[in-house]
């Protein structure tokens, strides 16, 4: 595709050309900036995090890993809600750490389906 065709297709004043998702895939792709799937996510209400490698490890750690994180996001509630309101930054904090007990969460079932197969 051409810089100009690009070029309008990005470009959200222009009506008549639309990026796909496939070209969307393939710039990501090409580039390593998933910005347009993390934009895309959040105007539907979702959070996106990538999800690092295979699962590798004990099922125990995995828990704890879980839990840790629990421990971690009532300390960062607890923290904010000391002077009676969460300020933006701190809401910010609190949905990093809601993202991360999910990926520890997500890790934990591909650990725990990896032992149920014989595999730890």
């Amino acid at each position: 595709m051409s810089g100009a065709v690009l070029r309008n297709k990005v470009n959200p004043n222009n009506s008549t050309h639309h990026l796909s998702l496939a070209e969307a895939s393939e710039i990501m792709g090409v580039t390593g900036d998933d910005r347009m799937l993390h934009a895309l996510a959040a105007e539907h209400g979702y959070m996106l995090r990538r999800v690092e490698g295979a699962a590798s490890g004990s099922v125990i750690s995995a828990v704890l890993a879980v839990s840790r994180r629990q421990g971690d996001l009532a300390q960062a509630v607890a923290i904010s809600l000391e002077d009676g309101r969460i300020t933006p930054n701190e809401s910010s904090e609190i949905g990093r750490l809601c993202a991360s007990i999910q990926a520890d969460a997500a890790d934990l079932a591909q650990r725990a389906e990896l032992a149920s197969a014989g595999g730890q």
